[in-house]
């Protein structure tokens, strides 16, 4: 009788850097692009940081600069406008994030749920389509809803027998209005995020749930939050590095002189100080304090992520 031959396992053969490049070469020629911008404008710059070491004036540039050490750090942080700036980019950014954080987890649920794929696509669109908007657009619409006489909310409000709300020009109205404005904005980018964590949920999952008797509500709080967890930390995690910075195109557009008290922060004073003033050094320097704060959050959300048994960033 004859023996019958055993299959041997394929022999599982190493691809090397010279066979990758020869057979997508056209995707590496296509990444140079992205990698030369990256390298450009992200790394390129790093050698003038230098400057925050000197007294820089541009007509004798770093060669003739004076070197004066740590001394531009500490007159920033006896400069009463920066501990202001400061105060209120803390303040507003983390606003933001709480305020910002669960609705778009809470329009993801909602939408998760809809019946009708046609009407589910066009309210993403319509959620998604803010995100593409520039600051200058959404300043222009929103200051002509919401001018203190002629606006059209206190129209409305007005004709309803109410009075004039200053949602841009008193400071506490104006904070108001400059965050959910802003929620708008970027709630749509969320949705889609936490939707996408969505799919990858087993559908067995729901399955078994439903046979064992769990209602809709239930299928949320248990199976769908818990589903999209990592999504949530992770997105928490990259927003946390934002904090420090504060967006001055949305500052320019909402500002005015009547509320300088809430919108003069980080990237106002970076601007007055460095194209304003000329002083180089001092807005490089609170630029680097930014990024090294930011990233100091960063370490610190995704050890503390990993503490809680999920998994980081890094």
């Amino acid at each position: 009788m004859a023996k019958s031959k055993t299959s041997e396992p394929a022999v599982k053969v190493k691809t090397t850097w010279k066979n990758a490049f020869k057979r997508d070469w056209q995707l590496y020629l296509l990444l140079l692009i992205p990698l030369a911008l990256v390298f450009l404008f992200s790394y390129a710059a790093y050698p003038g940081l230098r400057m925050v070491f000197m007294n820089y004036k541009p007509a004798k540039g770093y060669a003739g600069s004076e070197w004066v050490g740590l001394d531009i750090f500490r007159k920033i942080f006896k400069d009463a406008d920066f501990l202001r700036a400061l105060r209120n980019s803390l303040v507003f950014n983390f606003l933001d994030l709480i305020v910002g954080t669960p609705i778009p987890i809470l329009l993801a649920l909602l939408l998760n749920e809809l019946r009708y794929p046609k009407f589910k696509k066009v309210s993403q669109t319509i959620l998604y389509l803010p995100h593409f908007l520039s600051w200058a657009i959404i300043g222009s619409v929103a200051y002509q809803l919401f001018k203190p006489s002629s606006g059209l909310i206190n129209i409305l409000i007005m004709n309803m027998g109410g009075e004039s709300v200053p949602f841009i020009t008193e400071k506490w109205h104006w904070a108001v209005t400059y965050l959910l404005v802003g929620v708008w904005q970027t709630m749509g980018w969320g949705t889609i995020m936490y939707l996408a964590g969505i799919t990858s949920i087993s559908g067995e999952l729901y399955e078994a749930a439903m046979i064992d008797g769990a209602g809709r509500w239930k299928r949320m709080w248990h199976i769908t939050l818990p589903g999209i967890k990592p999504t949530i930390i992770t997105l928490l995690i990259i927003n946390l590095g934002r904090v420090m910075n504060s967006n001055y195109e949305r500052l320019a557009v909402f500002g005015n002189s009547q509320v300088r008290d809430f919108q003069y922060q980080l990237a106002i004073y970076i601007y007055e100080k460095g194209l304003g003033n000329l002083q180089f050094s001092m807005a490089t320097a609170v630029g680097l304090f930014q990024s090294v704060i930011g990233v100091i959050l960063v370490l610190l959300a995704d050890k503390f992520a990993k503490m809680l048994g999920e998994e980081g960033l890094l």
